[in-house]
């Protein structure tokens, strides 16, 4: 998925609890669509090397175009599209075509350099409901070729009632298939029931959760939190379990890992160490050199104006 905004940052004050943060999304436009911008933060550009949280849905696409995503560029990044509802088609420079259903993972890996597309078929089903996550490649891997994988099933467990299922990393004696570049973990959990149980958690990683349909409680958020749709709490480091509770027909997401420890550039699609990268990306995209989408039947996405970037702030 592209976002049109070339200043990825929120400005939200986040409400604190010691070791955690509860902040709210803010509204972007993706197309056609609205989705709930949950992640970068202005303080907080990554957890673990989660750099990237849109949430979308769940919406009526019956009788009308649905999402429609034209071709775009990526650099630096791994592109996570999981679905709740509704299906979705995916096009890219290396050729591939793949339709996502819910449950399923299309993982795209841009490392140097890839464009691709994104829309609801034309037989499309009538909902539209999902997440869409983008992971920061380490610095070691983030000129890596550029790749595509579809993983149609995926393990899961049954912890405290809810239904986990693991699309990256491990959790609960789950592991993903996905390859991923560093210590990373991302799984849905639905409570087909009332459900409250115990999640384990690697002590080294920082988390977040959020929620796409119901309410969740969850100890270590700040006093009388209820989770809804369109909040995002940050969990610290040194956490080896944290309690969650969900009513009966509530979708969770957790999403983890060991703190990148790289400071960001992020521009429009593109996630770089340096000003000067973006600005070498969006020559390449303007010019032509990311390849072609093909299959696509309309115009590739321009890049917005370039603005002045600024360099990462050393710590």
């Amino acid at each position: 998925m592209s976002t049109v905004d070339a200043d990825l940052e929120i400005t939200e004050t986040p409400a604190q609890a010691p070791g955690a943060e509860l902040t709210e999304a803010r509204v972007a436009r993706v197309g056609d669509m609205t989705v709930r911008r949950l992640l970068p933060l202005r303080l907080r550009r990554s957890v673990g090397a989660w750099c990237f949280v849109d949430h979308y849905g769940p919406m009526s696409v019956d009788g009308v175009t649905g999402m429609r995503v034209p071709p775009h560029p990526h650099i630096g990044l791994q592109t996570v599209t999981w679905l709740i509802s509704g299906n979705v088609l995916h096009r890219d420079s290396l050729g591939s075509e793949q339709v996502i259903r819910p449950g399923q993972l299309n993982l795209m890996t841009a490392g140097r350099g890839i464009a691709h597309s994104e829309e609801s078929p034309a037989e499309h089903d009538p909902s539209l409901h999902g997440v869409q996550l983008w992971v920061a490649l380490p610095d070691a891997s983030r000129h890596t070729e550029p790749a595509f994988a579809h993983h149609a099933e995926l393990p899961a467990t049954g912890i405290g009632g809810f239904e986990v299922t693991v699309f990256a990393g491990s959790l609960g004696g789950a592991r993903s298939p996905a390859r991923m570049f560093s210590e990373i973990v991302g799984a849905e959990l639905a409570a087909r029931r009332d459900a409250s149980g115990s999640l384990p958690l690697a002590a080294s990683h920082e988390h977040v959760i959020f929620v796409a349909t119901g309410s969740a409680r969850v100890d270590g958020a700040p006093d009388a939190t209820v989770l809804r749709p369109g909040q995002l709490l940050y969990l610290d480091t040194g956490r080896e379990q944290v309690g969650v509770s969900a009513a009966a027909g509530s979708r969770l997401f957790l999403l983890g890992g060991v703190p990148l420890g790289e400071q960001l550039v992020m521009w429009w699609n593109l996630v770089a160490r340096t000003p000067e990268e973006i600005e070498a990306a969006v020559a390449d995209w303007r010019a032509g050199r990311f390849g072609t989408v093909a299959g696509y039947d309309g115009e590739p996405l321009p890049a917005p104006p370039l603005v002045a970037l600024r360099s990462p702030r050393r710590p």
